[in-house]
């Protein structure tokens, strides 16, 4: 692996800061959503005139009562609430793309997603300073005199921004607006209602009247928060001097409360069904709105008013328990999904570093927090106060590991440049020696050398083939040369053979002859002489040439009848000439076998080299292999050799004792 090997692939890790589901729920049973004047008031505008005062539409003390909770409580949930989270963007340009869809309808979105786009660009913006600044210092720059580079992206998302801003800007002055001009619609409406109320017209004509400004009056929605209330009274007030004035017959008003009745009893229904919604969600927002569309209509009969309140309530509670059961839930699934990124984080942060000693440990250990990064993914957001925060602890943990991992790296770099110019200066020697021809010690050198290199640790692997290459080129020259020098020995020891082999058919030919005494001693000593004068012969053949030849020296000593003190002086010449020899056989045959155990214990070492650091040299290492089974069988001949001429020795002093 390389040493410049320090990715940091932390932008696997989910940038999940969004602010997440809300988990604090409301205890409410009926709960609406809309912020409107009629919310405030807890009873409802009489929808009839009444033939007596006293029988003025309005909620009972109990009904009062429940409207009230209901009205508490969705303002607690207005207020705990908030939208569904947008997805949470995980590039700038994603960012910008939906920054653009915004501008381009207006500004129309949840302040809440704005601040999500602002603090998710500014993290991915910082990240990307802090990611250029460590490579600034990486290539040996001081922090002081970074610079964060120009960033047009940046840029661009102000532009959007501001944009936005100014547009919702608009738009909020535009609601004001509204809002005023609806508090004087409604001022209207509460001065016409007035004047029907203190008229004396026809009581019916007047009733058609008073029934279209009570629609038009719902018709209009918002108005400034702070006339809301005082506002409601002023038309309720009307309201009901307009249904003590008029005192529509019995008739009317019971048709009235009979057509309250169905719509009532279908609010009950819907509710109902409700119940059985699979969304919790979507059912309890479906219910805010039968709660306003219940409150908006009028009166029934006063008898029935409890029962049709119980029935809607019940229904309502139903929703309400099962919204509250989802947030518990959500809010136990969140809690799991903490204890889960906390685990998390404690294996990332128990990293052992002191044990990662090579490139091998600290990749083994990268792909463990590549895949702790994984399966953050895969685990849902905390909950909301906790979320970020677990989230900075792991991302800590992530790039207090890749920071280690460049330390590490950086110190390998410099450690492998150290190697390599260890290993060029053992190269330089090996070179300076492979032309050596003292075989013996420059064997032992090289074989140094060679243990030194194979102390010495890895180089970058840009140089490792090369500078190998080099070494062992210079190690396998001497080796080669020393090999050859040894065949030429052995070639010489050939040529000896086929010599004694000569002298002793000249000898035969000797033995052969009837009559030829005259002489015959002078030729047998002569070549006697020559046969010791002649070198070491291969170590196989010297047994069976040395018995030859006295075989035949002892015939020709019978057959000429030579007396033994006329051959005594040569005999005992040859055999101390013998005994030399042997001697000398043994020493050099030794120096042999030290010399093949050096040589096999280098080309062992060659092969451990191959093994550490080099996958591509195959053939080469077979070829080594080769040389090293040939030089074992050869090495164990030489053993043999010096342990039979041991055996002679000790045979040769048994005789002599």
């Amino acid at each position: 692996m390389e040493v410049n090997e320090t990715n940091r692939p932390l932008t696997d890790v989910p940038v999940d800061k969004a602010p997440e589901t809300p988990v604090e729920q409301p205890t409410t049973e009926a709960q609406p959503v809309e912020e409107k004047v009629e919310e405030e008031v807890v009873t409802q505008p009489a929808a009839e005139a009444v033939t007596k005062p006293e029988e003025i539409i309005a909620f009972s003390d109990t009904e009062q009562q429940e409207e009230a909770e209901t009205k508490e409580n969705a303002m607690k949930e207005k207020e705990e609430t908030t939208v569904p989270k947008p997805e949470p963007k995980k590039t700038k340009q994603e960012i910008l793309d939906r920054l653009k869809e915004i501008d381009a309808n207006n500004g129309k979105t949840e302040k809440q997603e704005l601040d999500l786009l602002k603090q998710t660009f500014y993290k991915l913006h910082k990240a990307e300073i802090e990611v250029a600044k460590k490579a600034f210092e990486e290539n040996g720059g001081k922090p002081e005199d970074f610079v964060a580079p120009v960033d047009d992206t940046e840029n661009q998302f102000k532009t959007l921004m501001s944009s936005i801003k100014e547009k919702r800007s608009v738009i909020a002055a535009e609601e004001i607006k509204e809002q005023k001009e609806n508090l004087q619609k409604k001022l209207q409406i509460i001065d016409k209602i007035k004047a029907l109320s203190e008229g004396q017209d026809d009581a019916n004509k007047s009733y058609n009247e008073f029934k279209r400004l009570q629609q038009e009056w719902n018709n209009i929605k918002s108005i400034p928060s702070n006339k809301v209330n005082e506002l409601w009274r002023s038309y309720q007030l009307y309201s009901e001097k307009f249904y003590d004035l008029i005192k529509l017959s019995n008739e009317f008003r019971e048709y009235d409360f009979k057509k309250n009745l169905e719509i009532k009893t279908h609010l009950c229904e819907a509710a109902e069904k409700l119940t059985t919604e699979p969304d919790a969600v979507s059912a309890f927002h479906q219910l805010q709105k039968l709660h306003q569309e219940f409150r908006e209509t009028g009166p029934i009969a006063k008898d029935l008013r409890e029962q049709i309140w119980t029935r809607f309530k019940a229904a309502s509670t139903i929703v309400n328990r099962r919204h509250q059961e989802h947030f518990e839930k959500l809010k136990e699934e969140e809690q799991t999904n903490l204890d889960a990124k906390i685990v998390i984080c404690e294996i990332a942060e128990s990293i052992e570093f002191d044990k990662l000693k090579s490139f091998r440990d600290w990749d083994n250990k990268t792909q463990e927090i590549l895949a702790l990064q994984a399966k953050w993914k895969t685990i849902g957001y905390a909950p909301r106060k906790l979320n970020v925060k677990i989230f900075e602890r792991f991302r800590a943990a992530c790039d207090n590991f890749f920071k280690k991992k460049g330390e590490f790296f950086k110190q390998m770099k410099d450690d492998m440049n150290s190697n390599l110019e260890k290993k060029r200066t053992l190269v330089e020697k090996a070179e300076a020696l492979k032309d050596s021809t003292d075989w013996k010690k420059t064997a032992e050198e090289l074989s140094a050398l060679q243990k030194e290199w194979k102390a010495i640790g890895p180089v970058a692997k840009k140089h490792s083939d090369a500078i190998w290459k080099r070494f062992i080129a210079a190690c396998d020259y001497f080796f080669e040369e020393r090999n050859k020098n040894n065949s030429s020995q052995h070639t010489e020891e050939q040529d000896n053979l086929k010599t004694k082999k000569n002298i002793i058919q000249q000898l035969t030919s000797l033995n052969n002859e009837e009559n030829s005494e005259e002489g015959i001693e002078d030729k047998i000593r002569d070549l006697m002489k020559q046969w010791n004068e002649i070198g070491h012969v291969p170590f196989r053949e010297k047994d069976k040439i040395y018995k030859q030849y006295h075989a035949i020296i002892d015939s020709l000593s019978d057959k000429f009848n030579i007396s033994a003190k006329r051959f005594s002086g040569n005999a005992r010449s040859a055999m101390k000439n013998i005994k030399n020899i042997e001697g000398k056989e043994r020493d050099k045959l030794t120096r042999i076998y030290e010399t093949m155990k050096n040589e096999i214990q280098t080309y062992e070492n060659n092969l451990g080299f191959f093994t550490a650091s080099s996958k591509k040299g195959n053939g080469l290492m077979d070829e080594m292999k080769k040389k090293v089974e040939k030089l074992k069988e050869e090495a164990e001949e030489v053993r043999k050799k010096i342990a039979d001429l041991d055996a002679e020795e000790k045979e040769s002093q048994e005789e002599k004792d």
